[in-house]
């Protein structure tokens, strides 16, 4: 039985496209890099990179990237998008949880969560860390976003979704979260590439700073730093506070 989160993008790329939640790509790749210090030898590996938006930015940059995601679907649009800007990309269609990479990055990148906090268990979600932890090098850097379970603790999911609904976009209904397990339960209405009207039962983990430090320490990570992530504009000068519904996320072995 195929979980929401491959039947979501099944058919679901060039709307995909269009949602507001992956309008900040060029912001993101800035910060990007910055963190490698606009170092140009470096591989980068992008870990469900959906229809490839960063892959792409970053190899019209100049960067060595190969993007990897769970959907064909996805895959396929990346591909076509590479093509149609003129570069040549290796996309691949891989599970996160089962990577065949072993050493070779020097940077990897999960963003708009990337797979991780999507999976069904928390153990499906820490095999993504460990898999993208095994594809980098020993002095490799994880750079990803992830749901803030501070968030939920001091306001409503609910209302949340609500208010950054835009017309002809995605809809969240249904919404509530559980605090015992901080999932957050919902029902994502939407009108997928064919037109098909579509409803799924989605439900996605979120992570308090502290649950996120002990499973990199967990992975040998030395340096940990954590920020709150603001769409299009990633920042170490932004402190994470209950405020930010995602954290960014700094890893270094």
């Amino acid at each position: 039985m195929k979980q929401w989160y491959e039947l979501l993008f099944e058919d679901y790329a060039n709307k995909y496209d269009k949602e507001v939640y992956v309008q900040g790509t060029l912001g993101e790749c800035d910060f990007v890099e910055e963190e490698i210090a606009r170092d140009n030898s470096l591989k980068i590996i992008d870990i469900g990179c959906g229809t490839g938006r960063h892959a792409i930015e970053l190899t019209k940059r100049g960067y060595n990237v190969i993007g990897v995601d769970l959907s064909e679907n996805q895959i396929k649009r990346a591909r076509e998008k590479a093509q149609e800007a003129g570069l040549t990309i290796d996309f691949q269609t891989q599970d996160a949880r089962n990577l065949p990479f072993y050493g070779e990055f020097d940077l990897a990148i999960m963003l708009c969560e990337g797979g991780f906090s999507l999976m069904e268990t928390d153990e499906m979600n820490f095999e993504i860390l460990k898999e993208a932890t095994k594809s980098l090098k020993s002095k490799g850097k994880l750079i990803f976003t992830t749901l803030n379970g501070l968030f939920p603790l001091f306001y409503s999911v609910n209302e949340f979704y609500k208010s950054a609904q835009k017309e002809g976009q995605s809809q969240c209904k249904e919404c509530s979260f559980d605090l015992e397990t901080f999932r957050d339960h919902n029902t994502a209405v939407f009108e997928d590439d064919s037109g098909k009207k579509m409803e799924l039962k989605c439900n996605e983990r979120y992570y308090v700073p502290s649950e996120i430090t002990w499973l990199l320490k967990s992975l040998g990570y030395k340096k940990i730093d954590i920020f709150g992530a603001k769409l299009g504009a990633f920042s170490r000068q932004d402190k994470l506070t209950a405020e930010n519904f995602e954290m960014l996320v700094i890893a270094e072995k």
